[in-house]
């Protein structure tokens, strides 16, 4: 039998968390032998690759969360790597519209979280709105976010890469890493890696793998599917990314307007609830262990108080017709109505952790640890903008408590 594959961490899962917080532990500690490990046969196939690039600012999160902690930072240090890295940056600033009265007031709590997290911000009236962004349209006034930016996604995730692996560390595509106990440790089932530590950051497949060694047993994961649909900027010349005033408890931001690096203008998420981690289409990415872990969630949610599964179905079914996904999106643009030549872009998924015993959908980072295993259970957006400083603080927590 060949031996074992040794390093002092191994990281599960090469998207931009994994990569992130493989740099931060080289970086702190040069001589470290640090291994990522990814199923696929390249990095970022999934939620790292598949977002928009948008580097958000910061200002949606609760001023006590993680995801307000690392959200502004990371927004900072993403700008200046794709600077350094000659990668594509669109700094467009994003305006937050309302559509009543109800939502004009929740953009003054808005304001007030942003400025709690640090996020320069600004409310404006609405005769503001045609010097920032003439196509759009709100009730009464709307939330300027100059910080708001795009980013080349899939150049970013490869800069990261290279710069891990210039570092020192290596990684290991097409491998799929299965952990249980054995005595008073976490190891590697296959017998095939040998490390002092085990960092979980495999995103859809997190929560599967950490239940396998008794982590996270109070959760279930339930994939959303996002849809969107695009068209050429010269057709809805839009200058800034449009976006309405998100649902006061359902954790999505709801369909807006994204600026893309080549050019093009997207609508959407969706946020249908699906029952495969990597379900984009019907026919595949589906088995019979995902399907029994949404279902356990969907009834979760029914059941619990935190969320209003039924209006989230009611709000995101129809927007499967491109009709009404462009018809809810003119409420923020009402000349996207007449805009044509909208084409389907790839599909996303927000692999989105529940709380069975409450309903809840948590909507902060989520990070277990057991024995010598940390384990990053929910990392949804920001969870892209974010990966860099959280990259260093889940390396602080492991070479404090492990090394």
């Amino acid at each position: 039998m060949a031996s074992s594959i040794e390093s002092d961490v191994l990281i599960i899962g090469a998207g931009v968390i994994g990569l992130s917080i493989g740099i931060a532990l080289l970086e702190s500690k040069p001589n470290l032998k640090v291994i990522i490990v990814e199923k696929e046969n390249s990095i970022a196939k999934h939620a790292s690759g598949r977002n928009s690039g948008v580097l958000h600012a910061g200002f949606y999160y609760s001023p006590d969360s993680l995801k307000a902690k690392f959200c502004r930072q990371g927004n900072f240090e993403f700008k200046n790597l794709a600077r350094e890295n000659n990668v594509q940056l669109r700094e467009v600033g994003k305006i937050v519209v309302s559509k009543n009265e109800f939502e004009d007031e929740k953009l003054t709590q808005l304001l007030a979280r942003g400025i709690e997290n640090g996020v320069d911000l600004e409310i404006l009236n609405k005769k503001e709105l045609s010097k920032l962004e003439p196509l759009a349209d709100t009730f009464e006034r709307f939330l300027w976010s100059p910080t708001t930016a795009v980013v080349d996604a899939k150049a970013i995730n490869q800069v990261l890469l290279h710069k891990f692996l210039k570092l020192g560390g290596n990684l290991y595509l097409e491998q799929e890493i299965k952990l249980r106990i054995s005595e008073e440790e976490i190891v590697d089932a296959s017998g095939k890696y040998r490390a002092k530590h085990f960092i979980n950051a495999a995103g859809a497949y997190a929560d599967k793998i950490s239940r396998s060694v008794g982590v996270g047993l109070d959760y279930a994961m339930l994939p959303f599917l996002g849809i969107y649909r695009s068209t050429e900027e010269k057709d809805l010349p839009l200058q800034r990314l449009v976006y309405p005033v998100p649902h006061p408890i359902n954790p999505f931001l709801g369909v807006h307007f994204t600026l893309t690096i080549d050019n093009k203008i997207k609508i959407g998420p969706t946020a249908i609830p699906i029952t495969g981690r990597e379900q984009y289409s019907p026919r595949e990415g589906w088995s019979i262990s995902d399907t029994a872990q949404s279902l356990k969630a969907i009834y979760s949610l029914i059941s619990g108080k935190s969320h209003k599964f039924g209006e989230i179905l009611l709000a995101e079914w129809p927007n499967l017709m491109q009709s009404h996904l462009i018809a809810e999106a003119s409420k923020l643009v009402p000349s996207a109505i007449q805009t044509r030549g909208w084409k389907k872009k790839p599909a996303g998924i927000r692999a989105q952790l529940v709380h069975l015993s409450t309903g809840r959908l948590e909507q902060d980072f989520v990070v277990r640890e057991k024995k010598n295993s940390t384990h990053i259970l929910n990392a949804v957006s920001p969870g892209w903008t974010s990966a860099i400083p959280f990259g260093r603080w889940i390396t602080e927590k492991v070479l404090t408590n492990y090394f």
